[in-house]
Protein backbone atom coordinates (compact mmCIF):
# COMPACT_ATOMS: atom_id res chain seq x y z
CA UNK A 1 0.00 0.00 0.00
CA UNK A 2 1.36 3.68 -0.93
CA UNK A 3 1.48 5.64 2.03
CA UNK A 4 -2.33 6.89 2.31
CA UNK A 5 -3.56 10.35 2.07
CA UNK A 6 -5.48 11.84 4.36
CA UNK A 7 -8.75 13.05 3.09
CA UNK A 8 -9.65 16.88 2.77
CA UNK A 9 -10.73 18.73 5.90
CA UNK A 10 -14.53 18.50 5.03
CA UNK A 11 -14.47 15.14 4.80
CA UNK A 12 -12.23 14.54 7.94
CA UNK A 13 -14.96 16.60 9.46
CA UNK A 14 -17.49 14.61 8.66
CA UNK A 15 -15.80 11.25 9.24
CA UNK A 16 -15.29 12.35 12.57
CA UNK A 17 -19.26 13.61 13.17
CA UNK A 18 -20.40 10.19 12.35
CA UNK A 19 -17.39 8.66 14.42
CA UNK A 20 -18.61 10.51 17.35
CA UNK A 21 -22.37 10.01 16.80
CA UNK A 22 -21.98 6.07 16.72
CA UNK A 23 -19.17 6.18 19.12
CA UNK A 24 -22.05 7.51 21.47
CA UNK A 25 -25.16 5.29 20.62
CA UNK A 26 -26.70 2.62 22.56
CA UNK A 27 -25.25 0.21 20.80
CA UNK A 28 -21.84 1.29 18.39
CA UNK A 29 -21.45 -0.67 15.15
CA UNK A 30 -18.21 -2.16 15.28
CA UNK A 31 -17.19 -2.09 11.74
CA UNK A 32 -18.75 1.31 10.85
CA UNK A 33 -16.77 2.26 13.09
CA UNK A 34 -13.17 0.35 11.92
CA UNK A 35 -14.36 2.10 8.58
CA UNK A 36 -14.45 5.12 9.40
CA UNK A 37 -10.94 4.85 11.22
CA UNK A 38 -10.08 3.48 7.83
CA UNK A 39 -11.14 6.51 6.20
CA UNK A 40 -9.86 9.18 8.10
CA UNK A 41 -6.34 6.93 7.28
CA UNK A 42 -6.91 7.04 3.74
CA UNK A 43 -8.48 9.56 1.35
CA UNK A 44 -9.29 7.54 -1.32
CA UNK A 45 -11.66 5.02 0.64
CA UNK A 46 -14.95 6.68 -0.01
CA UNK A 47 -18.35 6.46 0.75
CA UNK A 48 -18.82 3.50 -2.02
CA UNK A 49 -15.51 2.02 -0.63
CA UNK A 50 -17.14 1.64 2.99
CA UNK A 51 -20.40 0.01 1.31
CA UNK A 52 -18.30 -2.25 -0.20
CA UNK A 53 -16.12 -3.49 2.91
CA UNK A 54 -19.97 -3.73 4.33
CA UNK A 55 -21.22 -6.09 1.80
CA UNK A 56 -17.95 -7.57 1.80
CA UNK A 57 -18.60 -8.78 4.85
CA UNK A 58 -21.89 -9.72 4.11
CA UNK A 59 -21.03 -11.92 1.43
CA UNK A 60 -18.28 -13.53 3.46
CA UNK A 61 -21.36 -14.07 6.25
CA UNK A 62 -23.68 -15.63 3.93
CA UNK A 63 -21.41 -18.26 3.17
CA UNK A 64 -21.14 -20.14 6.42
CA UNK A 65 -23.35 -22.63 7.25
CA UNK A 66 -26.28 -21.96 8.90
CA UNK A 67 -26.12 -22.40 12.24
CA UNK A 68 -23.53 -25.60 12.78
CA UNK A 69 -24.40 -25.85 16.18
CA UNK A 70 -21.84 -25.64 19.47
CA UNK A 71 -19.27 -23.17 20.19
CA UNK A 72 -16.75 -25.33 18.89
CA UNK A 73 -18.64 -26.12 16.11
CA UNK A 74 -18.71 -21.94 15.13
CA UNK A 75 -14.93 -21.73 15.58
CA UNK A 76 -14.43 -24.83 13.06
CA UNK A 77 -17.08 -23.17 10.39
CA UNK A 78 -15.33 -19.50 10.85
CA UNK A 79 -12.10 -21.06 10.84
CA UNK A 80 -12.41 -23.20 7.43
CA UNK A 81 -14.00 -20.41 5.70
CA UNK A 82 -11.77 -17.39 6.64
CA UNK A 83 -8.56 -19.09 7.62
CA UNK A 84 -8.02 -21.76 5.08
CA UNK A 85 -10.80 -20.71 2.36
CA UNK A 86 -10.01 -16.91 2.01
CA UNK A 87 -6.43 -17.24 3.74
CA UNK A 88 -6.77 -14.91 6.37
CA UNK A 89 -3.88 -15.03 8.56
CA UNK A 90 -1.74 -12.53 9.80
CA UNK A 91 2.73 -12.48 9.59
CA UNK A 92 5.20 -10.92 11.74
CA UNK A 93 5.96 -8.53 8.87
CA UNK A 94 2.30 -7.21 9.49
CA UNK A 95 2.98 -5.13 12.42
CA UNK A 96 5.30 -2.84 10.55
CA UNK A 97 2.28 -1.96 7.94
CA UNK A 98 -0.24 0.85 9.14
CA UNK A 99 -2.86 -0.94 7.02
CA UNK A 100 -2.76 -4.06 8.56
CA UNK A 101 -4.79 -1.69 11.10
CA UNK A 102 -7.07 -0.73 8.45
CA UNK A 103 -9.94 -2.83 8.55
CA UNK A 104 -11.12 -2.28 4.39
CA UNK A 105 -7.58 -2.93 3.93
CA UNK A 106 -7.50 -5.49 5.65
CA UNK A 107 -10.42 -7.31 3.65
CA UNK A 108 -8.36 -6.44 0.90
CA UNK A 109 -4.97 -8.16 1.50
CA UNK A 110 -6.71 -10.57 3.91
CA UNK A 111 -4.03 -10.05 6.31
CA UNK A 112 -3.52 -7.97 9.51
CA UNK A 113 -3.42 -7.70 13.13
CA UNK A 114 -4.64 -10.13 15.61
CA UNK A 115 -7.37 -7.30 16.47
CA UNK A 116 -8.43 -6.97 12.87
CA UNK A 117 -8.72 -9.87 12.00
CA UNK A 118 -10.51 -10.55 15.18
CA UNK A 119 -12.82 -7.86 13.87
CA UNK A 120 -13.18 -9.88 10.40
CA UNK A 121 -14.36 -12.76 12.22
CA UNK A 122 -16.60 -11.22 14.67
CA UNK A 123 -17.96 -9.28 11.86
CA UNK A 124 -18.65 -11.83 10.29
CA UNK A 125 -19.55 -14.54 12.46
CA UNK A 126 -22.17 -11.78 14.22
CA UNK A 127 -24.33 -11.26 10.83
CA UNK A 128 -24.20 -15.20 10.79
CA UNK A 129 -25.91 -15.33 14.04
CA UNK A 130 -23.04 -16.81 16.35
CA UNK A 131 -22.30 -16.33 19.75
CA UNK A 132 -19.45 -14.44 19.23
CA UNK A 133 -17.29 -12.18 20.81
CA UNK A 134 -13.51 -10.57 21.28
CA UNK A 135 -11.16 -11.80 24.18
CA UNK A 136 -8.56 -8.96 24.91
CA UNK A 137 -5.57 -11.06 25.68
CA UNK A 138 -2.80 -9.02 27.04
CA UNK A 139 -0.62 -8.56 24.19
CA UNK A 140 -2.96 -10.91 21.50
CA UNK A 141 -6.40 -10.64 20.60
CA UNK A 142 -8.52 -13.99 19.92
CA UNK A 143 -12.12 -14.11 19.44
CA UNK A 144 -14.43 -16.26 22.05
CA UNK A 145 -17.52 -18.45 21.10
CA UNK A 146 -19.94 -19.65 23.72
CA UNK A 147 -21.02 -19.20 27.10
CA UNK A 148 -18.14 -18.76 29.86
CA UNK A 149 -19.06 -22.89 30.85
CA UNK A 150 -18.68 -23.45 27.38
CA UNK A 151 -16.07 -20.79 25.71
CA UNK A 152 -14.07 -21.68 22.61
CA UNK A 153 -11.70 -19.79 22.04
CA UNK A 154 -9.67 -19.21 18.30
CA UNK A 155 -6.73 -16.86 17.24
CA UNK A 156 -7.14 -15.47 13.82
CA UNK A 157 -3.92 -14.03 13.40
CA UNK A 158 -3.18 -18.11 13.50
CA UNK A 159 -5.51 -18.26 10.26
CA UNK A 160 -8.58 -19.19 12.76
CA UNK A 161 -6.59 -22.02 14.97
CA UNK A 162 -8.94 -23.33 17.54
CA UNK A 163 -7.05 -23.16 20.98
CA UNK A 164 -6.42 -25.83 23.05
CA UNK A 165 -6.68 -25.46 26.82
CA UNK A 166 -3.31 -24.24 27.01
CA UNK A 167 -2.90 -22.18 24.18
CA UNK A 168 -4.44 -19.28 25.78
CA UNK A 169 -1.78 -19.58 28.85
CA UNK A 170 0.76 -19.68 26.93
CA UNK A 171 -0.21 -16.54 24.77
CA UNK A 172 -0.57 -14.62 27.63
CA UNK A 173 2.83 -15.83 29.56
CA UNK A 174 4.77 -15.15 26.07
CA UNK A 175 3.33 -11.55 26.07
CA UNK A 176 3.65 -10.62 29.98
CA UNK A 177 5.22 -13.20 31.50
CA UNK A 178 2.38 -13.21 33.92
CA UNK A 179 -0.36 -16.19 34.24
CA UNK A 180 -4.06 -16.34 32.74
CA UNK A 181 -6.78 -14.78 35.00
CA UNK A 182 -10.36 -15.64 34.22
CA UNK A 183 -11.05 -11.63 33.79
CA UNK A 184 -8.64 -11.54 30.80
CA UNK A 185 -11.51 -14.00 29.17
CA UNK A 186 -13.93 -11.68 29.56
CA UNK A 187 -15.80 -10.21 26.23
CA UNK A 188 -14.29 -6.84 25.42
CA UNK A 189 -16.91 -4.47 24.53
CA UNK A 190 -17.18 -2.38 20.68
CA UNK A 191 -15.39 0.76 22.58
CA UNK A 192 -12.47 -1.44 23.97
CA UNK A 193 -12.13 -2.95 20.93
CA UNK A 194 -11.84 0.56 18.85
CA UNK A 195 -9.78 2.00 21.56
CA UNK A 196 -7.40 -0.86 21.30
CA UNK A 197 -6.87 -0.31 17.87
CA UNK A 198 -6.54 3.68 18.11
CA UNK A 199 -3.93 2.85 20.55
CA UNK A 200 -1.90 0.25 18.23
CA UNK A 201 -1.95 2.79 15.64
CA UNK A 202 -0.65 5.43 17.68
CA UNK A 203 2.13 3.46 18.84
CA UNK A 204 2.67 2.77 15.01
CA UNK A 205 3.24 6.11 14.38
CA UNK A 206 5.50 6.98 18.09
CA UNK A 207 7.95 4.85 16.19
CA UNK A 208 7.77 6.78 12.85
CA UNK A 209 8.10 10.31 13.77
CA UNK A 210 7.98 11.59 10.14
CA UNK A 211 4.64 10.18 11.05
CA UNK A 212 3.39 12.40 13.56
CA UNK A 213 0.07 13.30 11.54
CA UNK A 214 -0.83 9.53 12.02
CA UNK A 215 -0.41 9.89 15.25
CA UNK A 216 -2.17 13.48 15.78
CA UNK A 217 -5.63 11.63 13.87
CA UNK A 218 -5.42 8.66 16.18
CA UNK A 219 -5.13 10.98 18.75
CA UNK A 220 -8.03 12.97 18.26
CA UNK A 221 -10.67 9.82 17.00
CA UNK A 222 -9.39 8.92 20.64
CA UNK A 223 -11.08 11.88 22.20
CA UNK A 224 -13.91 11.39 20.39
CA UNK A 225 -14.55 7.96 22.36
CA UNK A 226 -17.00 8.43 25.50
CA UNK A 227 -14.34 7.21 27.69
CA UNK A 228 -10.83 8.12 27.69
CA UNK A 229 -7.81 8.80 29.50
CA UNK A 230 -6.77 12.75 30.18
CA UNK A 231 -3.29 11.87 29.04
CA UNK A 232 -4.50 11.81 25.65
CA UNK A 233 -4.59 15.88 26.07
CA UNK A 234 -0.56 15.54 26.65
CA UNK A 235 -0.40 13.45 24.07
CA UNK A 236 -1.93 15.54 21.73
CA UNK A 237 0.13 18.63 22.68
CA UNK A 238 3.48 17.16 22.41
CA UNK A 239 2.46 15.65 18.82
CA UNK A 240 1.58 19.45 17.67
CA UNK A 241 4.69 20.82 19.50
CA UNK A 242 6.62 18.17 16.89
CA UNK A 243 4.77 18.91 13.98
CA UNK A 244 5.84 22.66 14.99
CA UNK A 245 2.74 24.08 15.76
CA UNK A 246 3.92 25.62 19.01
CA UNK A 247 1.01 28.32 20.05
CA UNK A 248 -1.50 25.53 19.58
CA UNK A 249 0.30 23.32 21.31
CA UNK A 250 1.67 25.39 23.93
CA UNK A 251 -1.96 26.19 24.58
CA UNK A 252 -2.90 22.55 25.23
CA UNK A 253 -0.20 21.69 27.42
CA UNK A 254 -1.18 24.53 29.41
CA UNK A 255 -4.87 23.46 29.87
CA UNK A 256 -3.26 19.98 30.63
CA UNK A 257 -1.17 21.57 33.43
CA UNK A 258 -4.94 23.01 34.92
CA UNK A 259 -6.08 19.96 34.74
CA UNK A 260 -3.01 18.05 36.10
CA UNK A 261 -2.28 20.76 38.80
CA UNK A 262 -5.43 19.56 41.00
CA UNK A 263 -3.48 16.12 41.78
CA UNK A 264 -0.33 16.55 41.31
CA UNK A 265 1.42 20.26 41.24
CA UNK A 266 5.07 19.35 40.36
CA UNK A 267 3.61 17.34 37.54
CA UNK A 268 1.77 20.38 36.47
CA UNK A 269 4.60 22.74 36.99
CA UNK A 270 7.12 20.42 34.42
CA UNK A 271 3.84 20.64 31.51
CA UNK A 272 4.15 24.44 32.17
CA UNK A 273 7.41 24.42 31.53
CA UNK A 274 7.25 22.36 28.37
CA UNK A 275 4.27 25.17 27.30
CA UNK A 276 6.86 28.15 28.06
CA UNK A 277 9.87 25.84 26.22
CA UNK A 278 7.38 25.86 23.12
CA UNK A 279 6.26 28.92 22.91
CA UNK A 280 9.71 30.05 22.73
CA UNK A 281 10.59 28.25 19.56
CA UNK A 282 8.81 30.84 18.09
CA UNK A 283 11.50 33.31 18.70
Amino acid sequence: MRHPHPPPPERSAELRRRFAEEARSERPDLSELCLLVGAEADGTLDEAGLDAAQMELDRLAGQLPFRPGSPRAWAVALRDLLGERYGFHGVAADYRRLESSLLHEVLRRRRGLPILLSVVWLEVARRAGAPVYGVALPGHFVVGFGPPEQQVLADPFDGGRVLTGNDAEMLVAGATGAPLHPSMLEPARPLEVVSRILNNIRAWAAARPERSDVGLWAVDLSLLLPSHPARLRYERARLLVQRGEFVAGAAELEAYAEVVGALDEVAAERVRGEALAARAMLN
